[in-house]
């Protein structure tokens, strides 16, 4: 969830040479704790806010499109600041192209947005203490199911589906 004075947030990479702004609130945000995420980010989770990618703006800098494996097999390409390969935001082949996942923990503001759902709960680490007030799953979850209309309408059209 994002606070209504927050909709247009703004992040960078850590060199501060690369800084993008978000124009829409996210479509939904989830906390994946799945393994490669794990690896990834050399943390215990990562938090994406899933947005359409032509509302994701890169303000300054310059990006590199990295393209890597995926616990799916279909891969992901990974956009980071070409300077300090910090990741900005990436892409999963589901969507392809249309929808950022935008690593929340890049942005100013990151308090601002809360997931809405914890996913491959099932593979967090042992001394993460998920909240009681947010869904989880144990794997991944189903858009139908889990997004709210408004958010699948604006996935679908900016998918072309």
């Amino acid at each position: 969830m994002v606070s209504e004075d927050q909709k247009q947030l703004r992040g960078r990479c850590c060199c501060g040479q690369s800084t993008c702004r978000r124009l829409r609130p996210p479509l939904f945000t989830h906390c994946c704790h799945c393994t490669w995420c794990q690896r990834e980010t050399g943390s215990a989770f990562a938090i994406n806010a899933l947005v359409e990618t032509e509302n994701v703006v890169l303000e300054q800098g310059s990006v590199a499109h990295t393209r890597l494996r995926s616990n799916s097999g279909a891969g992901q390409v990974v956009v980071g600041c070409l300077y300090c390969q910090t990741v900005l935001w990436s892409h999963y082949s589901s969507a392809k192209e249309a929808i950022a996942f935008v690593r929340v923990g890049t942005l100013d503001r990151a308090d601002a947005i809360t997931p809405d759902t914890h996913i491959f709960a099932q593979a967090k680490l042992p001394w993460v203490q998920l909240p009681t007030d947010h869904d989880a799953v144990d794997q991944y979850y189903r858009l139908a199911e889990c997004w709210p209309a408004e958010s699948t309408a604006r996935y679908e059209a900016a998918i072309g589906g």
